[in-house]
C-alpha cells in the first residue's frame, strides 16, 4: 500500500481489496472512532482495546507503509527530475487504466450513472484547471494537502500521490521525505492523521449506502484529472527549448504501455485471489 500511495494513479485502497484487507482496515479505524473502545482503555482494560482496534494489525500495517514511502521517494525524485516525459507518461498509463478497470466494474448503466460520472469528470477538469501551478508552501497547506491525501489513500480507485500532484505538492513532499525535512513531514502527518479520523466515518457511510454512485464520481473524476498528468503538460518547465513539440514520444508510448500493463497484472492478480 505505501508503495502504491507513492506513485500517481495506484490507490493503496486498489492494493488493500486485491491483498483482502480493506473491510479490516475499515473496521479497524471504526473501532479506533467509538467511544466505547476508548472506554475499555479507560478502565483499564488495555488487552479488550488492544484487540478491538486490532492494534497489531495497525502497526504491521503503519510499519509497512512508512519504510515503503521511505525507500521509493528517491528514486521518483530522481525519475521526475532526470527523465519527466517518461515518467508522467508511465503514471498517465497507470491512471487511464485504473479508471478503465474501474468503469469496466460497473454493471447494468443506467442514465443516471452516466450523469454521474459525466460529473465526476467536470469536477476533475474544474480541480485541475483552476488549481494554480505554484501553491503556497506554508505549513497550514501542507497540512491541509496531507488531511485530504490521507483519506483518498483509502479510497479504491483513487490515489493520494494523484491528489498530491492535483494540489501542486508532489514534488515538493517526496523531496521533504528523501531530505528528511521533518518539520515539514511533521505537519503532513499531523494534517494525515487528523484527516484519516474525520473521513474513516464518513467513508464507512457513503460506501454502506451509495458505493456504486460514490465509486462513479470518484472514476470520472479520475478521468478529468488526467489533463494534470499529461506527460508534456509541463513542458515548458522541464524542457524550454521543445515547446511546441512531443519530445521522447516513442519513450512516451512504451512507459505508458509498460503503466497500463502494470495495471493489468494486478488485476489478474485480484482476480487470481478472489477465485
Amino acid at each position: 500500500m505505501g508503495a502504491a500511495n507513492v506513485v500517481p494513479g495506484v490507490s493503496g485502497g486498489t492494493i488493500a481489496l486485491i491483498s483482502g484487507i480493506y473491510s479490516k482496515i475499515i473496521e479497524a479505524l471504526n473501532a479506533v472512532l467509538s467511544w466505547d473502545t476508548w472506554k475499555e482503555l479507560l478502565h483499564g482494560r488495555f488487552k479488550s482495546f488492544w484487540k478491538k482496534i486490532d492494534g497489531w494489525f495497525l502497526v504491521a500495517l503503519a510499519i509497512g507503509v512508512v519504510l515503503s514511502v521511505f525507500t521509493l521517494a528517491k528514486l521518483l525524485e530522481y525519475c521526475l527530475a532526470e527523465h519527466p516525459v517518461a515518467t508522467w507518461a508511465f503514471f498517465f498509463g497507470l491512471i487511464l487504466a485504473s479508471a478503465f478497470f474501474m468503469l469496466k466494474a460497473v454493471k447494468g448503466w443506467k442514465l443516471a450513472d452516466a450523469l454521474l460520472l459525466v460529473a465526476g469528470v467536470a469536477l476533475g477538469l474544474l480541480v485541475c484547471t483552476l488549481s494554480p501551478s505554484q501553491t503556497p508552501d506554508n505549513l497550514l497547506f501542507i497540512f491541509i494537502c496531507g488531511a485530504i491525501a490521507i483519506c483518498t489513500m483509502i479510497l479504491p480507485g483513487v490515489s493520494g500521490s494523484f491528489i498530491l500532484v492535483v494540489m501542486g505538492k508532489y514534488d515538493y513532499m517526496m523531496s521533504a521525505v528523501s531530505n528528511l525535512d521533518w518539520g515539514v513531514l511533521a505537519v503532513f502527518a499531523l494534517g494525515c492523521l487528523v484527516g484519516i479520523l474525520a473521513f474513516a466515518k464518513l467513508l464507512h457511510w457513503l460506501l454502506a449506502r451509495w458505493e456504486r454512485q460514490t465509486m462513479l464520481v470518484l472514476t470520472g473524476f479520475v478521468l478529468g484529472s488526467l489533463v494534470k498528468v499529461w506527460p508534456w503538460a509541463n513542458i515548458e518547465d522541464v524542457m524550454p527549448d521543445q515547446i511546441g513539440h512531443l519530445p521522447d514520444l516513442g519513450p512516451a508510448i512504451l512507459w505508458c504501455l509498460i503503466g497500463i500493463a502494470f495495471i493489468v497484472a494486478i488485476q489478474l492478480m485480484a482476480q487470481k485471489s478472489s477465485k
